[in-house]
């Protein structure tokens, strides 16, 4: 009976029974004794070695590695040498691994393990199985919670870095209460001390203790929530629809009372509600317009989506015609429109244009320092926004440069940073995204 060995390192076999040798294969195993094993180098084995209920009549097992497995030039032996070879060398160094085995070359080497161990599609797809199963089970449960174990880097005094309590990573602290270590700084117990003094240096080291707690539970909770990584947190929140974000926010005040994974439960049973309340109101929108199948259903939802379109339609022409005489009404019609997702194009109207307020006149770039540092583009830019050139350089150089550190930067960052009007702090990260310069968070 052949069986799979040990290593090829003579340290990590078992010593033979009868000489105390370390074994090297083959060599035999007692089939009827153990455990432990009985072990015999071939040597014990052949003079008939007996101990205590050990006869030399049992049967055995010869124990080698010396039989393909995965490939028939290779033994289970080599194999296992590879593996270790992998390991001690590193995956990639196919020459050192080569060395160590002796027995493959360099090019034997990488092909057979990326053939059988990268390639394999038996070691894929039960790979796959595992996954699948761990998925199937995160789905039973709420959102499955992660502490941050390699939190961001922000720099120091960077917006990410407030909004992450001053989170230092190289020393996993927090900026809040350091100072709390000051009120002891200047305490010394003394015999001399009266009673008075002695109960009043007590009390400000159990105010300090009480502060050192305080400082720990508001950490735990940070780690706990994975607060670190604030970017992980925001975009878990965005998962949600608008209703449940409103409640996520309204009710992260108590999530440090419920912990981490029941609160995420809680969440995720409103918003399986959410969505249970919009699916039960969507079948009964059908069951009011006499449909009684999903075929009929889909008609319904596009004939719907093309009358609510017309109708925006209709609306819209119909409030240009009741504005067109009245100039403010007009400019006021006008900014509603900016604020919806998709403005109309102004293109389609042009006698708005005139009916409202005569708009500044371009910018004239003709003697400002910087108009030799912008290409057309920005020229035009600076014109249309009356923005003087230096100033929109200092501008485009402090967000791209707030983008290279956060990966990513929204419009409200960008405005927290230029403190300038909010419609020309559109403009000016409009145009940079469009342009390349800096891309969306």
């Amino acid at each position: 009976d052949f069986t799979f060995g040990f290593t090829d390192d003579p340290f990590d076999k078992p010593p033979c029974r009868g000489c105390s040798s370390y074994l090297t294969e083959p060599y035999v195993k007692c089939a009827e004794c153990g455990p432990p094993p009985f072990l015999l180098c071939l040597q014990c084995f052949t003079r008939g070695f007996e101990y205590k209920k050990h006869q030399s009549d049992h049967t055995y097992e010869i124990m080698t590695s010396d039989f393909p497995v995965l490939d028939p030039n290779w033994t289970a032996q080599e194999e296992m040498a590879l593996l270790e070879a992998v390991m001690d060398c590193g995956f990639g160094n196919w020459q050192d691994v080569a060395n160590q085995m002796c027995t493959k070359s360099k090019e034997e080497c990488e092909k057979h393990y990326m053939k059988h161990f990268i390639n394999n599609p038996l070691f894929a797809s039960t790979l796959l199985n595992l996954k699948q199963v761990e998925e199937a089970q995160h789905n039973e449960t709420a959102i499955p919670f992660h502490p941050a174990d390699d939190p961001p880097r922000p720099t120091f005094d960077s917006l990410l870095s407030r909004d992450m309590a001053g989170y230092m990573p190289a020393r996993a602290d927090f900026e809040f209460d350091n100072y709390a270590e000051w009120d002891l700084r200047d305490i010394d117990f003394v015999e001399d001390d009266s009673d008075i003094l002695h109960a009043l240096k007590i009390a400000v080291v159990d105010i300090y203790h009480s502060r050192l707690k305080e400082r720990q539970r508001r950490k735990k909770i940070i780690r706990d929530h994975g607060l670190i990584n604030l970017r992980k947190f925001q975009i878990l929140e965005r998962r949600y629809p608008k209703e449940v974000q409103d409640l996520y926010e309204t009710m992260r005040r108590f999530a440090r009372i419920l912990g981490p994974v029941e609160h995420d439960k809680f969440i995720e049973s409103h918003a399986l509600e959410f969505e249970l309340r919009r699916e039960i109101k969507r079948l009964q929108e059908y069951r009011a317009a006499g449909i009684t199948n999903f075929c009929s259903a889909r008609t319904y939802d596009h004939l719907k989506k093309t009358r609510d379109e017309e109708r925006l339609k209709r609306t819209m022409l119909s409030e240009v015609l009741q504005y067109i005489q009245d100039s403010s009404a007009c400019q006021q019609w006008l900014s509603r429109q900016a604020d919806m997702p998709k403005p109309p194009s102004l293109s389609a109207f042009p006698f708005l244009v005139s009916a409202g307020r005569r708009s500044a006149p371009p910018l004239n770039l003709t003697g400002l320092p910087g108009t030799e540092k912008l290409n057309e583009k920005e020229k035009e830019l600076c014109q249309m926004v009356r923005l003087v050139p230096g100033a929109y350089l200092e501008y485009k150089a402090a967000l791209v440069n707030e983008c290279n550190k956060q990966g990513g930067l929204r419009l409200a960052q960008a405005r927290a940073l230029i403190k300038i009007d909010v419609n020309k702090t559109r403009k000016i990260y409009d145009f940079l995204i469009r342009e390349g310069y800096i891309t969306k968070a």
